[in-house]
């Protein structure tokens, strides 16, 4: 299973329009790219075709765009800086999500609905593995 194939199958299940569902697989494959472990990262996203494109379409630590941003991403920004990259991605990935006009109710039904798929596509281990070295976004995701 591809990660366009896991986005419509999140979208249709959590009710979401197509788009906001990319954006909202890629920020969460993002924030694992860059807090969990780069083994386990690279065979996840070995397993998920297009998943670490997505990651990096929406990547929750690319700069802010000049001129943008106002005092919220600011604060993201030396928040980000302060506690370090992978703290910084967690704050920005979840600032983003709540960014793109979903409440947290749809961010934790896509979220999970994501990670089913992800199991059966990496498999239920890996998966496991790569969710277990980054435990303040299963958390945020109500797993």
């Amino acid at each position: 299973m591809d990660a366009h194939s896991i986005v419509t199958i999140v979208s249709q299940k959590a009710g979401l329009d197509q788009a906001v569902t990319e954006k909202v697989d890629g920020t969460i494959f993002s924030v694992l790219e860059h807090e969990a472990e780069g083994t386990t990262v690279s065979s996840f996203f070995a397993k998920i075709p297009g998943a670490d494109a997505l990651a990096q379409k929406y990547d929750v630590m690319a700069a802010a765009p000049a001129g943008g941003g106002g005092f919220l991403s600011s604060l993201q920004g030396a928040l980000g800086g302060v506690l370090g990259e992978k703290t910084g991605a967690l704050i920005n990935g979840v600032a983003a999500l709540k960014a793109s006009g979903i409440d947290m109710a749809q961010i934790q039904k896509a979220g999970t609905t994501l990670i089913q798929q992800a199991e059966a596509a990496a498999g239920p281990q890996l998966t496991g593995k790569l969710l277990d070295s980054v435990p303040s976004l299963k958390s945020h995701l109500g797993l």
